[in-house]
């Protein structure tokens, strides 16, 4: 079998090997976390490859995109109209735009490590996301062409300390969502093939089972509940990230948070250590992480 992959996974198989595949979901599945049987991918996901016919069984899905592949991590801020409402701050008149280091990503199963220094306060938040994966090579690129440079979507998570990032780091946003293992995103990369729509997508959150944020697929005439609700949807996120800047085959960008965060609640919830977070995009999948609180060294 050839062609193009629509679900893009990169998993562990059961016979030990890492390989790209493109999932296998039985009738009426459409989330990917739930995969069991993957085709292998042969040769260059941004280049030359093409889908085989040998399938194999997936024991672990791991980050869609290993580190190595990622150059760059490029996320908005403030990018729904309701959340910029919930923060008490105006709608921006251009991206808010913050980078995390790629040693940030991590996949959909894997714990979130919260090291000492993001425990010396509260404040640690989710953020459901709608993710792109740039594919191919482009700078300058107009809003009607910007698809054509999309490889996939996924979901992530915009993990971030409120404390860091406002308060102590004195508004640097990058240094309170920057560690390690602070952009669990997956399951996998779908193609615009099943993902026909970006700005018509129900996303939410779910904070040991149960919903935190949620934003409803409703018509296409009530763009409040979609993520229309976006200020800046994805072909003019990618235009304006693309002015006089090179994105590159493998870039990843995080489009911003809907309402519902930890940080806008009355009262606030923060996470805590051995909480489980399920970020979830329709005709995508789910990634589901628990929190773990690195323990303090022994002094000897």
């Amino acid at each position: 079998m050839s062609g193009r992959f629509t679900r893009l996974i990169r998993f562990l198989a059961k016979d030990g090997r890492t390989y790209y595949g493109d999932a296998i979901l039985p009738q009426g599945v459409t989330d990917v976390a739930k995969v069991q049987r993957a085709r292998i991918i042969e040769g260059d996901i941004f280049g030359r490859y093409h889908v085989t016919d040998q399938e194999v069984g997936v024991r672990l899905l791991l980050s869609p995109l290993s580190q190595s592949q990622v150059k760059t991590v490029r996320c908005l801020g403030l990018n729904y109209a309701k959340h910029a409402k919930e923060s008490n701050l105006p709608e921006p008149k251009y991206p808010v735009l913050f980078y995390k280091p790629v040693t940030a990503l991590s996949g959909p199963l894997d714990p979130i490590p919260v090291p000492l220094m993001a425990q010396e306060d509260t404040g640690l938040d989710y953020e459901c996301e709608l993710v792109i994966v740039i594919g191919k090579r482009c700078s300058d690129v107009t809003e009607a062409e910007a698809l054509d440079y999309v490889l996939g979507y996924s979901v992530g998570n915009d993990v971030s300390h409120r404390d860091w990032q406002i308060k102590n780091g004195g508004g640097q946003w990058s240094h309170g969502k920057g560690f390690d293992g602070w952009a669990p995103f997956g399951p996998a990369i779908v193609t615009g093939e099943v993902v026909r729509d970006p700005q018509n997508l129900r996303i939410w959150t779910k904070l040991n089972g149960q919903t935190v944020q949620c934003i409803i697929k409703l018509t296409r005439e009530t763009k409040n509940g979609t993520t229309a609700d976006q200020i800046f949807g994805v072909r003019k996120t990618i235009s304006l990230l693309s002015r006089g800047v090179t994105l590159m085959p493998g870039d990843v960008i995080f489009t911003g948070t809907p309402e519902g965060v930890g940080m806008g609640r009355k009262p606030q919830v923060w996470l805590k250590d051995g909480d489980v977070v399920e970020v979830g995009l329709e005709n995508v999948g789910t990634c589901t992480n628990k929190v773990e609180f690195e323990a303090p060294k022994a002094k000897i």
